[in-house]
């Protein structure tokens, strides 16, 4: 299958008025034409990844929607940079060196809710998040009244969302494991005296060796061949020029610690899901987010009702970089007018 061709086009934004970062996110759109009244795509990525690892995904979207009812095609797609990833990292990268912590979902949220309110008025807009990137999703509705949902439906992808109940009868074993992952983010390498050296050393590291070509290709920027467009970018030491990733292990790290906005976002999910659509999508392989916690969220006793929950088979926790085909397809499924409100309240 050719995916369909699509213009891409890299915006700026901003300072919003309870943050001082910049944010940056990239604009898809159809060459052959747009349906003004389709859907309209925003999408938050998980830690440690970037805006562009969504390409695939979203290119291989735009392909299965074509021949759809054109409320059902793509009218456009946004996909953000966390201000802590990607180019955002760059852009905001004097500002973060002040800060003792990570830059939070919740300051994510905000940006993205900020630009959902001005820019994207009367679009039927469909929000995606993976993994951290849920809780972003979720906290770019929390600010909005429950009758008046920002988003015609809603997408969480390998969500670690986790009820305040359930997080407080697990607490030891979830502090001990982001602990674990905190350690080995801040203890990981992350300079390299070329492109080529950081190519070798992530072609034969879990969990990049596991990636789609395509994805990997993407964050190694070989498929643009320019070391600043994705993944990296050089700094200066006594030695001479390096590269590093974009995103500095730093904030990652310390992310991991950031359970507030997992719960909050578990007490919004069983507020909102009788006024918007939320679809699950695990990857098959439990790799990440336990079971239980994968349950927890999709119990309807509790008040947590999805309107599907779907399970994507040969993928895991990293479902986005691992196979993006797959992912499109199960999200496909629910891009039609049943699966979707007929127009968000904003």
């Amino acid at each position: 299958m050719t995916d369909v061709p699509v213009r891409v086009e890299l915006f700026t934004f901003p300072d919003t008025d309870t943050t001082n970062l910049k944010a940056t996110a990239k604009r898809y759109t159809s060459t052959s034409g747009t349906s003004e009244d389709g859907l309209t795509l925003l999408l938050a990525h998980s830690l440690g990844a970037h805006k562009e690892q969504w390409e695939p995904t979203i290119r291989r979207i735009f392909e299965l929607q074509k021949n759809k009812d054109r409320r059902d095609r793509i009218r456009e797609a946004w996909a953000f940079d966390w201000q802590s990833h990607g180019d955002a990292g760059v852009v905001n990268q004097e500002t973060l060196k002040s800060r003792q912590d990570a830059v939070s979902a919740n300051e994510w949220g905000l940006a993205l809710e900020s630009f959902v309110r001005g820019y994207l008025k009367g679009h039927r807009v469909v929000a995606l998040g993976h993994s951290a990137g849920t809780g972003a999703i979720m906290m770019s509705m929390k600010n909005t009244p429950i009758h008046k949902p920002p988003y015609i439906a809603v997408f969480l992808i390998e969500p670690p969302i986790i009820s305040p109940e359930l997080f407080a009868s697990h607490e030891k074993e979830r502090v001990d494991s982001a602990k674990m992952s905190m350690k080995m983010t801040l203890e990981r390498r992350d300079t390299w005296p070329d492109k080529e050296s950081a190519i070798a050393y992530f072609r034969r590291k879990l969990p990049w060796k596991s990636w789609d070509p395509r994805v990997f290709d993407i964050y190694m920027a070989i498929t643009y061949n320019a070391l600043q467009k994705e993944g990296f970018r050089t700094i200066a030491t006594p030695d001479g020029e390096v590269i590093t990733l974009k995103a500095s292990k730093r904030q990652e790290g310390l992310f991991y610690l950031h359970f507030s906005t997992y719960i909050d976002s578990a007490e919004l999910f069983r507020e909102r899901c009788d006024m918007v659509p939320f679809h699950v999508i695990f990857g098959a392989n439990v790799d990440f987010v336990p079971k239980y916690i994968q349950e927890s969220l999709c119990d309807a006793s509790q008040g947590r009702k999805p309107a599907s929950v779907t399970r994507v088979p040969n993928a895991g926790h990293m479902i986005v970089q691992e196979d993006p085909d797959g992912l499109a397809g199960a999200i496909c499924e629910q891009l039609n007018g049943k699966n979707i409100q007929i127009s968000s309240q904003l």
